[in-house]
């Protein structure tokens, strides 16, 4: 049988036997892009119902139809992890949420601090980037990407049982790690390029786990992503 060399979410329910109607863009990107035809697969995911490798029934320039056949991976949750950072250039941004996609949080927070470069974001794009980096990692959920909130906000509501880990850049060089720190609810935080201010520190260090992320200060992108790996080897569905 032949193998699904591409991967496509779609907003639709999955299923054996359902028919996926495609809109312009995705029968553009299958059938002029990749140049597919009848008969071609195409793996599917909606982020709800596993994936399903579906076959191309309909391939038009403006529209098209895949059949689903049989699934081929269930649906596999990410740990209940939020990345809560402060956006910083555009293609900055963009690569904190492919990665934050690729490395398993299923929620993606941006948050206005009081040294926040970036005062505006386009959700509905870093969403997209999210879709775009699912697809490419062999994911079958996307996470949310919510819209840009203020840190005192985000704070002042937060809930109890999910538990904060800070990453504080006034440990560089220090010993602080999560330790024996348990749970399932947990969020990290990642400052903006000028660190967060000291009121912020305060809050956060008195509501949770301030953390070291190593003895150099890491570029806001690149602490993102060390993180990721600290939380996810420590507490996460890496091991």
């Amino acid at each position: 049988m032949k193998q699904a060399k591409i991967r496509l979410f779609v907003e639709q329910p999955l299923g054996a036997g359902q028919t996926v109607l495609l809109d312009r863009d995705q029968a553009n990107y299958l059938f002029n892009v990749m140049r597919l035809s009848v008969g071609d697969l195409v793996a599917l995911f909606n982020g709800r119902d596993g994936e399903f490798v579906g076959e191309v029934a309909e391939a038009g320039k403006r529209k098209g139809a895949l059949v689903c056949r049989e699934q081929t991976k269930p649906l596999q949750l990410p740990p209940d992890l939020w990345l809560c950072f402060a956006p910083i250039k555009k293609a900055r941004t963009d690569f904190i949420v492919e990665k934050a996609t690729e490395m398993g949080a299923a929620v993606i927070q941006p948050m206005q601090t009081e040294f926040t470069n970036s005062e505006r974001i386009r959700r509905d794009r870093l969403q997209a980037h999210a879709v775009e980096a699912a697809e490419q990692c062999g994911g079958t959920y996307v996470p949310e990407v919510r819209d840009l909130t203020r840190l005192d906000r985000l704070l002042a509501d937060w809930p109890e049982d999910r538990q904060i880990m800070f990453c504080d850049e006034a440990l560089v060089g220090a010993t602080e790690t999560l330790g024996q720190a348990g749970g399932e609810k947990w969020a990290i935080f990642i400052g903006p390029e000028g660190g967060f201010s000291e009121p912020e520190r305060a809050k956060l260090r008195e509501i949770g786990h301030a953390v070291s992320l190593g003895p150099r200060i890491l570029r806001a992108d690149t602490a993102a992503v060390a993180a990721l790996t600290v939380w996810q080897q420590h507490l996460g569905d890496w091991g």
